[in-house]
Order: C-alpha cells, then sequence, then structure tokens
C-alpha cells in the first residue's frame, strides 16, 4: 500500500461515499416504482402523446441509467475497500507504482495512476 495513505480516512471517504450511493440507489428505484405504477394505472394520461413533455417510458430510462449507475459505483467503492483491507489500495493495477494521495482523495476508486489512465483512453 502506498505509504502516504492513511487507511482510517480513505475508509472513512469510502464509507461515506457508499452511503451516499446507496441512498441514491433506493431513491431511483423507488422512483422507478412510481413510474411503473403511473404507466398501469388505466386512468392516468396518455404521456406518450404529450409533445410538450417527456414520456414516461424516457423517464423510466433515465431513471433506470442513474440506478445502474448507483449501482456500478457502489461496486467500485466496495472494491476499493477491499483493497483497502487487502493492504493494495493506492497501488496501480497497470504498473504497481503508488497511486498520489490527491488523485485518489478526487478519486477514491482508481486503480490505475493517470499515466496508465491516459495509456487507455
Amino acid at each position: 500500500m502506498n505509504e502516504e495513505i492513511d487507511p482510517a480516512v480513505f475508509t472513512e471517504l469510502l464509507t461515506t461515499a457508499r452511503r451516499d450511493a446507496s441512498a441514491r440507489l433506493i431513491a431511483r428505484g423507488e422512483a422507478i416504482r412510481g413510474v411503473q405504477e403511473a404507466r398501469n394505472d388505466p386512468a392516468g394520461a396518455d404521456d406518450e402523446h404529450d409533445p410538450e413533455g417527456a414520456t414516461l417510458s424516457d423517464e423510466w430510462s433515465r431513471l433506470e441509467g442513474l440506478r445502474r449507475a448507483a449501482d456500478a459505483e457502489i461496486g467500485e467503492i466496495d472494491d476499493a475497500l477491499r483493497r483497502l483491507e487487502d493492504g493494495v489500495f493506492g497501488v496501480c493495477a497497470s504498473c504497481g507504482r503508488d497511486i498520489p494521495v490527491g488523485r485518489l482523495l478526487v478519486r477514491p476508486t482508481a486503480t490505475l495512476c493517470v499515466p496508465c489512465a491516459e495509456r487507455g483512453r
């Protein structure tokens, strides 16, 4: 593990990020259920023909994309927490060099140093 890393600081940072992502995941799920209920309501307006607004299908797709993003973020955070436990947090998965602490503070789920991340583009 990168010797400049304080595991307690990053554990707290990642735990907070996971809690926030989990809250977003729950909120997106509830919003999707609301859209599903509106679509299944026979008394509901025929929004598919509303020229001025987004359709329920559009909203469902948008919310599903946001839900998937929150779910993926939780997976990345869990992976970072495992790397912390395993003592390899802050080590580039490609070249094995230390990832600068500044990068990890901005993107604590980073698995690559900046040069390796740029080469991957």
